[in-house]
This record gives C-alpha cells, structure tokens and sequence, in this order.
C-alpha cells in the first residue's frame, strides 16, 4: 500500500475524532461542562443553574419567578442572594402569573395528581401521567412523583426540586435544581411572598 494513502487514512482517523469531540463540545452547553469541571459548583458559591449567597444575609424573604427568563430570584429584604434557573408549565399547563404566597412546606412531598402507573413488580408501565386524565392499566398503581422541598403557593401550584431542561416542562409547578430548591426551601417561610411573571 503507498506511503501516501496510509498517511491519508491516518490524517482521516483523526480528524474523525477531532470532529466527534467538537460535535459534543458543540451540543454541550458551557453549563453542562461548567458543572463536569467543577462538581456542580463554580468558584465565589455559585453553581451551574445559579447562585446562593444567603445565608448570613437577614431581611423579610421573597421569590421572584421570571418565566420568560425561566429564572428565580430569591431576596432578602431588597437584596437579591440567590437566583436559580427553573423550569414552570408546559403550554397547556402554564404557571399562572400573580401574586401569592408560601402556604405550605413539605420537604418530602409526593403528588397525588402526577406520577406513573406502575406494575406489582415495580415497572413503569404508563410514565408521566396525570391521574384526573390518564386511564389506570389493569393490574398497575399510582405512583406519585416525587417533589422534594416542595413550596406550595397557590391550590396545588408550588415549587421543587426536579428535572430542569431549558425550557418550560412542567405540569404547572415550578422545578429547581435539587441545591438551589434546597436552599430556597430553607430559607423561605410560610406567607414568604412569590410573585411569578410572563
């Protein structure tokens, strides 16, 4: 075989490569690799999908969900300490705009609207389900979604920790990142303020 054609297929093997990192560099958002490099944390207390910086810090708590930024914002006082990237309703399960407050904790929440029917052996047979609308499979049960550090603020709206794409996904309540809801929880009491907007 000439010398030429094995170096051809070399250089093409390596580039192949080289594509293949740059093509997952390129679907990778810089958040995803922030948080690989640094654990979920960034230098200064911040993470990935925010920041906390409240936790010396007094004044009156209050959240403020911007939905078409899908972010909140934590306060104390007038001072934001922390903010979050969230993920709120779906189109068809949007998460009313107004004015609200925290009127129940609960850091170990199970919904009884949303979850999956599942089998006696454990397996998901039906996922993601809503039970006022998805018919039960014979022979499965209800299995509510977990929602840990949930914030009720309005009927069975509140917020949780839960999965957090970069757009709206929920059936109406409004997901954290597990830390960031942590700390949210934490930090709020009941009758704290949330105001959420378009």
């Amino acid at each position: 075989m000439p010398a030429h054609f094995n170096r051809a297929m070399k250089i093409f093997s390596r580039c192949r490569v080289f594509l293949a990192i740059a093509a997952a560099l390129a679907l990778a958002s810089c958040e995803e690799l922030a948080e690989q490099r640094f654990g979920g944390f960034l230098p200064g207390g911040t993470t990935a999908g925010g920041y906390w910086r409240g936790d010396h810090v007094s004044g009156r708590p209050k959240i403020v969900v911007q939905v078409s930024e899908q972010r909140a914002y934590f306060y104390k006082g007038k001072r934001v300490v922390g903010t979050s990237t969230v993920s709120t309703g779906k189109r068809g399960f949007d998460t009313p705009p107004g004015h609200y407050h925290v009127i129940e904790k609960d850091k170990n929440h199970v919904s009884s609207e949303f979850g999956d029917y599942v089998n006696p052996a454990g397996d998901v047979i039906k996922s993601n389900i809503d039970v006022r609308k998805d018919s039960q499979p014979a022979g499965t049960h209800f299995d509510g979604a977990r929602m840990p550090y949930f914030l009720r603020f309005n009927g069975g709206y509140g917020m949780h920790a839960g999965y957090v794409p970069r757009f709206r996904a929920s059936h109406g309540c409004i997901r954290l990142p597990a830390r960031m809801a942590r700390h949210f929880y934490e930090n709020a009491t009941e009758d704290t303020p949330v105001i959420v907007r378009e």
